[in-house]
C-alpha cells in the first residue's frame, strides 16, 4: 500500500467520522429538548401539587416557595 492509498484512507476516515460526529450532534439537540420539556412539564405538577396542597391546608403559608421533601 502507497503513501497516496494511505493518505486517501486517512481522509475517508475523517470525512466518515465527521459526518457520525453531526449526526450524533443532532441527536443531542434532540435529547436536550426532550429534557428541557420534561423539566418543565416537572416544574408545572410540583406548582400544581403546591397549590393543591396550600388551598387544602395542608402547608404553612410562607413567604418562600416550599418544597417537596425527597424520601431517599
Amino acid at each position: 500500500m502507497g503513501i497516496t492509498d494511505k493518505m486517501w484512507n486517512a481522509l475517508t476516515t475523517v470525512i466518515r467520522m465527521n459526518d457520525k460526529v453531526e449526526r450524533m450532534a443532532g441527536v443531542i439537540k434532540d435529547q436536550q429538548g426532550r429534557i428541557e420539556n420534561l423539566t418543565e412539564r416537572v416544574i408545572r405538577l410540583e406548582t400544581a401539587l403546591e397549590i393543591a396542597l396550600a388551598t387544602k391546608g395542608l402547608m404553612p403559608p410562607s413567604g418562600k416557595h416550599a418544597q417537596i421533601a425527597h424520601k431517599q
